[in-house]
């Protein structure tokens, strides 16, 4: 197995431990999308308590990236994606938080 298909693998396994409906198809391709990240242990990880971070999400991931518009559903879209992975969880897979934002917004032609 490739690196890259250790990654996977992993996030795969995740998203079955925390019950998530992720298919492994967005799995990959959201990993692919991010490319280096998901390989520095800190940056694979998503911070939600950082106010910083999940700024750079929104503005970054969900405006930018998937062309949504600003406004407060993102936050809100943010917020209940954290609530889904455990708020306490201290290992929020980015991979996954990104497909699980994917998911609820229905931008999965981003990806294709």
């Amino acid at each position: 197995m490739s690196k890259f298909d250790d990654a996977v693998a992993k996030y795969v396994a995740e998203a079955k431990k925390l019950n998530l409906d992720v298919s492994t198809g967005l799995i990959s391709t959201v990993a692919k999308g991010l490319g280096p990240v998901i390989y520095n242990a800190d940056s694979e990880l998503v911070s939600t308590s950082d106010k910083a971070e999940m700024d750079r999400v929104r503005d970054s991931f969900l405006v930018k990236k998937l062309g949504l518009a600003a406004g407060p559903e993102l936050d809100k879209a943010i917020k209940e994606v954290t609530d889904k992975m455990g708020s306490s969880n201290r290992s929020k897979y980015r991979v996954l938080f990104y497909a699980l934002l994917v998911k609820k917004f229905k931008k999965e032609s981003v990806y294709a």
